[in-house]
């Protein structure tokens, strides 16, 4: 059964979770997802990346429990499943596109772990996220505690992770874990609107620009400015940068080629 569905239309990859009726994460949907992804960053026609999930109830509702008595009693449950999940999380907030993660459900547990791995969240109101894993005995497993300190800084992190309580989404936008909230059922919507808006900007400065932001969390002091500056050079040898300074002084709609 097909976990994971992709369509691509002007420039946006849609990916859709779809196994019903939460669309938790199983090994399988893992594998189709890592596939994915894989292909869709080698995808120079893709611009922006939507990913959703199927129905109204659930982004993702994180892991299949039913999986996981097996997995903790052979001991092999980071080299069979977290491992390879933390591999595929990786690879979405390493993609050169830019992500959006549209709520139309809630997100719990590896739900939210992956939502964060996206650039953008769009939540919608009436609904929650949270990591409820420590009331298992466990705690979030595929980076879930490291973004989250990231995003929300480790006070709200802490109170996210250790009670693992729902937290509804008006709250979480005040906290800076998503970037927006929406009417019920307009997720979807809005994540494709933001999506076109940035399809239609310069990729390589997007590209550019996420590497960037990503310095602040892996290089110390002043390293990541410098590391910036280089970026910042290869930025203005693209074209788009031409184009889009000369549009500027010229007072009109930059014309962005992608290169």
């Amino acid at each position: 059964m097909t976990t994971v569905h992709t369509t691509i239309s002007e420039g946006i990859a849609r990916i859709t979770l779809d196994n019903p009726p939460l669309n938790v994460t199983t090994l399988e949907l893992t594998r189709s997802l890592h596939q994915t992804l894989r292909s869709i960053a080698d995808d120079a026609s893709v611009r922006a990346v939507v990913l959703t999930g199927a129905g109204e109830r659930a982004f993702n509702a994180g892991s299949d429990i039913t999986e996981m008595p097996a997995l903790i009693a052979g001991g092999d449950v980071v080299e069979r499943k977290i491992a390879f999940e933390n591999q595929t999380f990786n690879l979405l907030e390493n993609l050169p596109q830019a992500t959006i993660a549209a709520l139309n459900g809630v997100a719990y547990g590896g739900g939210l772990e992956l939502a964060m791995c996206c650039d953008f969240i769009v939540g919608e109101e009436g609904l929650s996220v949270g990591m409820p894993e420590i009331k298992l005995g466990l705690f979030p497993g595929a980076g879930g505690a490291v973004r989250a300190a990231r995003r929300i800084g480790k006070a709200r992190a802490t109170e996210l992770v250790l009670l693992g309580d729902p937290l509804p989404t008006e709250r979480a936008v005040e906290w800076g874990l998503i970037n927006r909230v929406v009417p019920r059922g307009e997720s979807l919507s809005a994540a494709l609107h933001l999506a076109r808006r940035l399809a239609e900007g310069p990729s390589q400065a997007v590209r550019l620009a996420k590497e960037s932001i990503a310095l602040a969390y892996q290089e110390p002091g002043q390293q990541p400015i410098r590391s910036s500056n280089e970026l910042f050079r290869q930025v203005c040898a693209t074209r788009d940068a031409a184009e889009g300074v000369t549009a500027f002084i010229e007072k009109r709609t930059p014309v962005f080629m992608n290169n």
